[in-house]
């Protein structure tokens, strides 16, 4: 009888010790990498999403990998375990418009990055310097203005290569001016001479020009979406001002490695819409310009090859390709 008694405690002590490792396998950190360094608006939006997955019991950590526009991440999603453990979280323009810039893309657009959700819409808006004349209110102002100056004719993007930049170019197209682009490393150096007064306009998303609305050191003549941006109102839309071609948006999403089975992909982007049904989640990304938006994955899948399309006569009209 106590060899039963001993035995029976015996099995029930290994049966306690094993369960943390079971517990431990059902809860597998799981990473986002990101292609570019802490701080941004993009790994902030992983963040974000890490942050309201781990309250939710769902253990993610974000994986920054920075380097060569954020191909190195990109390019890194298709080495990964296709079970839902590891995500990548980048801008549309990775899928839709590097495949027509980068000869050599270190991935496949529509194969190796499989659409899981886009977690925000970036809105792109032109903005002038204070330094050109206050009676410079419009696009047609503006354009006014900078005809046969090339000196004006300038427009600063936060990148080569960006959506940005082949939103400035249409808008060169539109209203026939011939615009000089000027590309910068990243949004915050272009605003930092945009609002120093030295380069007179500047295409950028929506964000980077919040906080310095009520300054006076710039003003905003266009948005790029199909209505008008809910954190800036007043500001009409490109097409509102007779320029149908110049419009567009760009998205931060997310995407799972290549052989990812549909029932895993609907349950990360069932998780995200969660998240995005929670008053906090939304209005941290609304506080610095960023509106929340998920679609099923074919949804998205769908918007991005249609998007990608749109991208291609527009890349090749403007000439522009990367050399590597």
């Amino acid at each position: 009888m106590a060899l039963l008694h001993r035995r029976a405690f015996t099995a029930a002590a290994c049966s306690l010790l094993a369960a943390p490792w079971h517990s431990a396998a059902a809860q597998q950190v799981g990473r986002i990498i990101v292609g570019y360094p802490a701080g941004g608006t993009l790994d902030q939006t992983a963040r974000r999403v890490a942050d309201g997955w781990r309250r939710h019991g769902r253990n993610f950590v974000v994986d920054n990998r920075a380097g060569a526009a954020g191909r190195i991440a990109n390019s890194q999603l298709k080495r990964e375990r296709a079970d839902g453990t590891a995500l990548l979280c980048t801008h549309a323009s990775a899928v839709t418009i590097y495949p027509h810039v980068y000869p050599k893309l270190m991935y496949d657009a529509v194969e190796d990055l499989v659409p899981v959700s886009p977690v925000v819409n970036v809105t792109c808006a032109l903005a002038i310097s204070s330094a050109v004349p206050a009676s410079v209110r419009t696009v047609e102002d503006w354009r006014k203005w900078a005809a046969g100056d090339p000196t004006r004719a300038m427009y600063a993007s936060p990148a080569a290569g960006s959506a940005a930049h082949f939103l400035g170019f249409m808008l060169g197209q539109s209203t026939q001016l011939k615009l000089q682009h000027v590309a910068y490393r990243g949004s915050a150096p272009a605003m930092q001479d945009l609002l120093g007064g030295q380069i007179a306009a500047y295409f950028g998303f929506v964000a980077d020009f919040l906080p310095y609305l009520e300054t006076g050191k710039l003003r905003i003549l266009g948005t790029t979406g199909d209505k008008r941006s809910r954190f800036m109102p007043s500001v009409p839309t490109f097409p509102e001002q007779g320029l149908q071609q110049v419009r567009g948006a760009e998205s931060y999403g997310l995407f799972a490695p290549p052989g990812t089975p549909r029932d895993v992909l609907g349950k990360l982007h069932a998780e995200l819409q969660a998240l995005a049904r929670e008053p906090a989640f939304t209005s941290a990304f609304e506080q610095v310009g960023l509106e929340v938006q998920t679609l099923a994955p074919a949804d998205y899948a769908r918007q991005l090859q249609q998007e990608r399309e749109a991208w291609k006569p527009v890349v090749a009209a403007s000439g522009f390709r990367f050399e590597e």
